[in-house]
């Protein structure tokens, strides 16, 4: 690499490598704090033992009981009679990890069912079977009719995500486990009905799997393993489980499971037919249900991308949601996290009761009334009651007016789904006197049991048709909210046929932040945050003439204490005049310099933000500052006013401002109390299974009309270098090996055509140049991913970020390959210079007597353990690795194998660089004995340079040849070997990522040392021997030409060629998520090139011509 262009182009290319991966480890290090409270339990463990004709000293199964006494385990066995759930711990988890859920599951058994709120409740959605299921004809129980028995597999700890082999054992454990327990019931009755006790409870007839982390995928696996009963299994929970691809998929054989699996449950849900098309049976999985809860942004280990079950399960058996989604919990957290944060442990054990039937104490078995229960106690009701401002996917939540009611309002889209129960009813008279609002927004600041009347015709005119309203106080026993289709003080003044509606149920939970302290007794306190949302559209308000809000008076009917502070506001307003939207460009720029607007007072209150690009790949930081809230003299001190009056006094007026991201992939993020925070969701934009019109992300900010606020966005640097290299590392190790591929073709092409050889360093910088070069390198690639995706008729994605993302990871694979080419070409001359050192320093004491005794004596004594080792070696050095290699990734670890032919490029490396330096060294050597020779024996003196070294560094040294004495031969020597180190260097960078992809597996490999051990999959075995051939016949330049076409075309397919084919399909993997996929070419190459070398070998010995990529080995 020569040329200041040069290098500053690779320079460049190094310094965003570096400066993205050390932003990303800085985000990635910094301390999280996502606000989950500690579960806490009295655990107890205990074993199931496993009948004498199953071998199970491996694996175990425990049965947890919680409480702090000692108990008989023999006789708590017999006692079995709940509903059994089986967890299944995750990579390199413990059965113990079971103790949260199992705890709080107990607790909730004991406490009964959460109280009810009277809040709008999530419902299933057409495309999951809303529409033809009536869930609104059952309710959920008022009491839990059986409890839950929890158990647990203990997996060793063993790191299932690493290797393929181990998480194929856990299956099989898992499914021998489902019969245990099973088994275990009825041997429970057995031995109650021998005692005379009474029984009375029937036996379970299926076991509810929990799943986390990998746990999830054992469970779907077991599911579809051809030992299982059937229908042992019909409800899976899976928490913060992949189920798309492994997170680290860079195993062949751990990709390939993952792909089989989905496969069978995607055949799983398909009418079972026969070849001739004829009806054989329905779907064998369609009593399954599974629903998978991912751990949102903070999960580091798997993203939501992986947890979805898009196009694997039906949206009618199941649906992933973040646990920022979930009612009541509405947090992120991190990957261990989610088994004992309590928010979520708890609302995860009540929907688990909640699935038992009173009259059966057995799960509900209809599959559509699971899923309806799953989404009632998971689901938040903000996504179908504001579709129209978070862009959902999910229709609006419209409720249809009472038959008694459809001659008052003629076309309305609202009915009461249900009223406030009469414990809470409000009766007329106790009411205070009406007020009668003329503005478009309305305020609450006491509970003053006073019923507020807005004209929807006259306040919902001039395009503001829609009403916001946001409170602190619960429905029905604090706010009631009416539509009439006219004035009247009650209800008696309309007749049955055209009574008011009661749209209260259409309320929806927000979380809120911390309420404001009383600072001194009798003093304001500063405005509550909100707890609930309610919005109407024009279409749900059609038909009727006036809204009522109804406070309850501050002696709350429920009994309950009234909150602290009372806040209600609400406004009709115009959503295109709350509306913003956010280009790519616009949030690009403000990572150099922030963007700042202003909204005045009586603003929207719902102000919605559109941005461009998903807020997964780069975070927005956005903050809010009062600017001013109608104040006018705050009566203090002119040395006291200015930023007091904007902060302290309009918090007494204002309320805290809400943020309400929505994201298609993770769902809905809320962020209470916001004044200055990172706006992040868990979203996995720019791929290539990316939909277009789905990267963007809406935040709908709930800020109080009263208050002007000035709102700054600025992208966070660090949390987008974090996003970036957790959402696209895959793809980045795609690209490295593409890179490597791209780089040999160039130095394959160079032979070709009789140049020298280029160094690794020098083929990637000439690989980046532009145009042309970096365009068919780069970007044709991403051409040829949208036209399958043509083909394929897949949806594409947006054109402008997925280029952009994959040009930047494609950068960042040649910084990092980089990297590793400067770090591994800086060790071998480093050990070169110093072998050199000590080589020449051994010619020059090879002189002395003592020296040459001793030098004897060492070759004596090594020729006899060595002797028989090196004659093979020397006789066919190639044989002995290959078959040194290949036994060992055959029959223990194909990273042994690999190691063995690192091993054997690194000897290579060094012998090639140590014989170029020793060449020009011994060169410099003659030319200034031939100096010294001529000046003293004149110019007639001529003496014969000859070479000591001992065949270590070459065994073809040019020092033999005729043109010895020629500076010129010493030279192309020299040469030769360099460009013989450049050509095993590149081999030795491609074979060293290949090697370091099965580091995770040898690992997993390594834990279970002096445990029963198997050997590697097959899959992994093939692939490994066809990179061991590729890395062995491959190892001389010499052979460069595959082979050659008809004659009658003339043109001989080269290695360059298959480099380039190699280095597009490992984009490709890399853009499709499956770097593991890079072994299938690898290993093609490397058969390719064995059969090739056999044909050679073959036309060599009937006399056939012999074919060569170069014409000369060295240059004179």
């Amino acid at each position: 690499m020569q040329g200041f262009r040069a290098t500053l182009r690779v320079g460049i290319v190094v310094i965003i490598a570096i400066w993205i991966c050390v932003a990303a480890l800085y985000g990635l290090l910094k301390p999280i704090s996502n606000g989950c409270v500690m579960t806490y339990m009295y655990p107890t463990y205990i074993p199931i033992a496993s009948p004498d004709s199953v071998s199970s000293a491996k694996y175990g199964l425990y049965l947890y009981h919680e409480g702090w006494k000692r108990i008989d385990f023999k006789e708590h066995l017999k006692q079995l009679s709940g509903v059994p759930v089986l967890f299944i711990p995750g990579n390199g988890g413990s059965y113990k990890q079971v103790r949260s859920l199992a705890a709080e599951s107990d607790r909730a058994y004991q406490g009964g069912p959460l109280e009810r709120t009277y809040y709008q409740e999530a419902s299933l959605t057409p495309e999951e079977g809303g529409v033809e299921m009536d869930v609104g004809g059952f309710k959920l129980p008022n009491q839990y009719s059986s409890k839950l028995d929890w158990f647990a597999v203990d997996l060793e700890g063993e790191h299932s995500a690493m290797d393929g082999r181990i998480l194929e054992e856990h299956t099989e454990y898992v499914v021998y486990a489902i019969h245990r327990i099973l088994d275990q019931y009825k041997e429970s009755r057995d031995a109650r009905d021998k005692e005379g006790a009474a029984v009375s409870a029937s036996l379970p007839k299926s076991v509810i799997l929990v799943g986390h982390s990998m746990g999830g995928f054992v469970a779907r696996a077991a599911i579809i393993h051809p030992r299982l009963r059937k229908s042992c299994v019909e409800t899976v929970l899976t928490l913060s489980s992949p189920h798309q691809s492994p997170p680290l998929a860079l195993q062949p054989s751990l990709g390939h499971y993952f792909a089989r699996v989905n496969e069978e449950w995607r055949r799983g849900y398909e009418v079972q037919t026969t070849r001739a098309g004829h009806y054989v049976s329905g779907p064998i999985l369609s009593h399954v249900v599974v629903v998978s809860i991912s751990g949102g942004y903070y999960d580091y280990q798997v993203r939501s991308k992986l947890e979805s079950l898009d196009g694997i399960v039906p949206p009618s058996h199941g649906f992933m949601i973040s646990s920022t989604g979930v009612k009541n919990v509405w947090l992120s957290m991190e990957h261990q996290a989610i088994l004992w944060c309590n928010q979520l442990v708890v609302q995860v054990s009540h929907t688990l009761l909640s699935l038992i039937e009173s009259q059966t104490g057995q799960p509900v078995a209809d599959s559509r009334k699971r899923l309806a229960i799953f989404a009632r106690m998971l689901r938040s009701g903000i996504p179908q009651s504001c579709n129209w401002m978070v862009q959902s996917q999910l229709p609006h939540q419209s409720i249809h007016i009472p038959n008694t009611d459809v001659e008052a309002a003629a076309g309305s889209q609202v009915q009461a789904s249900f009223v406030c129960p009469s414990n809470v009813y409000w009766s007329d008279d106790g009411l205070e006197r009406d007020l009668y609002i003329q503005t478009t927004t309305v305020t609450v600041l006491a509970m003053d049991g006073r019923r507020r009347w807005l004209d929807i015709q006259k306040l919902g005119a001039s395009g503001k048709s829609h009403f916001i309203f946001v409170t602190n106080l619960a429905p029905c026993s604090g706010v009631r909210l009416h539509l009439w289709p006219s004035k009247g003080k009650s209800t008696s003044d309309f007749p049955a046929s055209k009574r008011f509606v009661e749209v209260t149920s259409k309320m929806v939970h927000i979380p809120s932040g911390p309420a404001p302290r009383q600072i001194e007794p009798g003093s304001q306190t500063e405005q509550a945050p909100p707890s609930a949302v309610f919005w109407l559209a024009p279409d749900d308000m059609q038909g009727f003439r006036f809204l009522t809000i109804s406070v309850a008076p501050r002696p709350t009917v429920s009994g309950k204490p009234p909150p602290a502070a009372s806040m209600a506001v609400g406004q009709f307003f115009n959503p295109e005049e709350g509306k913003r939207e956010f280009s790519s460009q616009f949030m690009l720029l403000s990572a150099f310099s922030p963007k700042d607007f202003f909204l005045k007072e009586d603003h929207p209150l719902a102000f919605d933000m559109s941005f461009a690009m998903s807020l997964g790949l780069l975070p927005v930081t956005l903050s809010l500052k009062t600017a001013g809230c109608g104040i006018r003299n705050s009566g203090l001190p002119d040395d006291e006013t200015g930023d007091m009056e904007n902060s302290r006094l309009c918090k007494l007026r204002c309320f805290p401002p809400v943020a309400l991201a929505w994201d298609s992939m993770s769902g809905l993020h809320i962020f209470p109390n916001l004044y200055s925070q990172t706006i992040v969701v868990d979203s996995s934009p720019a791929l290539w299974s990316f939909a277009q019109g789905s990267e963007k992300t809406t935040v709908v900010l709930l800020v109080d009309p009263h208050c002007s606020y000035k709102i700054s966005i600025a992208i966070s640097i660090t949390a987008a270098a974090s996003r970036f290299i957790l959402l696209y590392n895959s793809q980045i190790v795609g690209f490295s090996v593409a890179v490597i591929f791209f780089a040999l073709m160039r130095q394959a092409h160079a032979w070709d055509l009789d140049l020298p050889i280029p160094s690794m360093l020098t083929a990637l910088e000439y690989n980046l140049r532009m145009p042309l070069p970096f365009s068919l390198l780069a970007i044709v690639p991403i051409l040829v991913s949208l036209f399958i995706s043509l083909l394929m008729s897949q949806p594409l994605p947006h054109f402008a970020s997925f280029i952009f993302v994959s040009l930047i990871c494609y950068l960042i694979a040649n910084g990092s390959t980089i990297l590793l080419i400067l770090v591994s070409q800086l060790v071998f001359y480093v050990a070169a210079i110093v072998h050199v050192f000590f080589r020449t320093r051994w010619q020059v004491w090879e002189g002395n007597s003592g020296f040459a005794f001793f030098h004897g004596f060492i070759n004596f004594s090594s020729s006899f353990s060595l002797r028989q080792v090196v004659r093979l070696q020397r006789v066919n050095p190639s044989l002995v690795t290959a078959m040194a290699a290949i036994t060992l990734g055959c029959l223990v670890h194909p990273a042994l194998g690999l190691l063995i032919l690192l091993l054997t490029h690194a000897f290579s490396c060094h012998n090639s660089l140590c014989s170029s330096f020793l060449t020009a060294s011994f060169r410099s050597h003659a030319r200034g004995k031939e100096f010294i020779d001529y000046t003293n024996k004149g110019s007639d003196g001529s003496q014969r340079f000859e070479s000591k070294c001992d065949g270590g560094f070459n065994r073809n040294s040019p020092f033999v040849e005729k043109n010895s004495k020629s500076p010129d031969s010493s030279r192309s020597f020299s040469d030769t070997q360099l460009e013989i180190f450049h050509h095993q260097h590149g081999l030795l960078i491609l074979h060293l990522l290949s090697a370091l992809m099965f580091v995770p597996s040898f690992a997993a490999w390594l834990q279970r040392i002096g445990l029963s051990q198997s050997f590697p999959w097959f899959l992994d075995s093939f692939f490994c021997i066809g990179v061991i051939l590729h890395g062995i016949i491959n190892s001389n330049p010499e052979f460069n030409s595959l082979f050659s076409t008809p004659s009658i075309l003339g043109y001989e397919v080269g290695l360059n060629f298959i480099y380039l084919l190699a280095g597009y399909y490992s984009y490709l993997c890399g853009l499709a998520l499956a770097p593991y996929r890079v072994f299938y070419v690898m290993a093609a190459i490397g058969f390719i090139s064995f059969s090739s070398r056999i044909i050679q070998r073959r036309r060599w010995e009937t006399g056939g011509p012999r074919f060569s990529g170069r014409k000369h080995s060295h240059r004179h």
